[in-house]
Parts: C-alpha cells; structure tokens; sequence
C-alpha cells in the first residue's frame, strides 16, 4: 500500500473519532512522524472534522439551564440508594486508559519485533560474510593448486625431455641488448621435431610473439611460433638439420625472415 492509498483508506479519520484499534492507532502514529505527506493528511481531517463538527452545533434553547437545575433538586428530595459493590472486583479501565494501555503494548511489540528483526538481519549479515570469505579462501586455493599442478606438469615434462637419450638440448643465450634472457631447445634426434622452453623470457608486448629460428647451412629457417601454452609441451616444427637456433620477437603470426636488431637469444648445436 502506497501513501495515497493509506490516507484514503479511512484510517486517519477513524482514529480522530476514536474508533481505530491500537494496533492501527500505533501504526498511524509511527507513520505521521517519518511521512509528512500523512501528516498533513492527518491535521487537514482534524481541521475539517472539528470545522463539520461546529458547523453542525445546535444552540440549547434559553429554558434549558432552569429545567436542567429543577430537575437535579427534585433528585436530592429522592432518598439516595448506593447499590453494593463488591471490593473484590476490580474497576474498570476508563476506554482512554486501555487505549492508551493497547498503544503501549503495540509499541513494546513492535520495539521488540524490530530488536529480532535487526539481530536475523546482523546474523544473516555475518553469515554472510564468512560465507563469502570461505567461497574467496576456496577460490584462492583452488587457483594456487591448479597453478602448482601446472608447474608440475611442466617440470615432470622437462625432466621427462632431459631424461631422454634420444632428445639433444641446445641452450640458447642473450645477445648483446638481451643478455639475461635464456631458453632450451629440445630436439629429437630420431622424430626431429623441436619443442621450446622459453619461458624465462620477457613476457612478449602486445601485438608481438616470439619466433624461433633454425640455422641451416648459413640460413635461418623459420621453426615455430611460441605460445606460452606450447612451452616444452607441443612441438613447434620439424627441423631436419640445424647448426644453431635462435629467437627473435616479431609481429603477431610471425615474420619470412628474422628481424635481426629484435633477436632476444642464439645458440649452436
């Protein structure tokens, strides 16, 4: 129920005529001081019902006092009879008294209410939070071991490569501009594929990629694009005869021939 359709629902006039149930006399209460739109609403009905109310006075007629005092002596000549009471039952609560007795404990109610409400939201709250703190403590954990197993792989699939007999390592070192950058060449003496492990080189720019060369017979001959995905997993081409290798950092999709002044590192087999 919006605004609008709580000040034409009648409330407002049936609790100035005081016919509301404290229950809807405490609520009205609490909304005349957080919505001034009802308010307003409330003091206009109040105006109009006391301005219907004198509008609609009759005058007593001008004999009515002096009836009203006869009749009150011809009552004191009345022997006065006080009917028993019995002191055992209690008085009744004037209607203003439980009114006010009903708003009160509306209130309580409601102030208690409020109080539960705020402790299940502050609960659910915390709850929430640590459910979230557990989901990100998993997620950060779940990264970290697929990151480990990654490693792993790399390393058994290194230390399967270095193992073999079959496979010849050629370590490629910096050139002049490069001169901490290093990578491993493994190649297969029987299948003659090349496989790369260059993943201690500068993370290529964008745009870029590195391209590995093999030198055959005094000329370089293109032996694969390197992705981080293939690093010592994936053969990048097959070489059938090379005195040395290198790298060079080209264009994305790679380059016909080697950009001399980007080589990163070289090395002879």
């Amino acid at each position: 129920m919006n605004t609008k359709e709580y000040i034409s629902s009648g409330i407002i006039e049936s609790y100035i005529l005081g016919f509301a149930s404290p229950e809807e006399a405490g609520i009205l209460e609490c909304v005349m001081k957080n919505n001034a739109e009802v308010k307003a609403a409330f003091e206009e009905a109040q105006k109009t019902l006391e301005d219907l109310a004198t509008a609609q006075a009759v005058t007593p007629p001008n004999d009515l006092k002096s009836k009203i005092w006869s009749k009150i002596q011809q009552e004191e000549i009345v022997e006065e009879v006080k009917p028993v009471v019995s002191t055992d039952i209690p008085a009744a609560k004037p209607q203003e008294e439980i009114r006010i007795q009903g708003n009160s404990n509306w209130k309580v109610y409601a102030m208690a209410a409020s109080v539960l409400f705020l402790v299940s939201v502050a609960g659910n709250l915390f709850w929430m939070n640590k459910q979230s703190e557990t989901k990100q403590e998993i997620a950060k954990m779940q990264t970290e071991k697929k990151s480990q197993d990654l490693a792993m792989q790399k390393m058994n699939q290194k230390m399967n490569m270095v193992s073999n007999p079959d496979m010849k390592m050629v370590m490629l070192k910096g050139v002049e501009k490069h001169t901490d950058s290093k990578a491993m060449v493994f190649w297969d003496k029987n299948t003659k594929e090349v496989y790369l492990n260059a993943e201690s080189l500068p993370k290529a720019p964008e745009g870029m990629q590195y391209q590995l060369w093999a030198i055959a017979d005094g000329k370089p001959v293109s032996a694969g694009m390197y992705t981080e995905d293939k690093d010592s997993k994936v053969a990048l081409s097959n070489i059938p005869n090379a005195q040395a290798f290198a790298i060079t950092l080209e264009k994305q999709g790679g380059s016909p021939v080697p950009t001399m002044e980007n080589m990163y590192v070289m090395g002879t087999t």
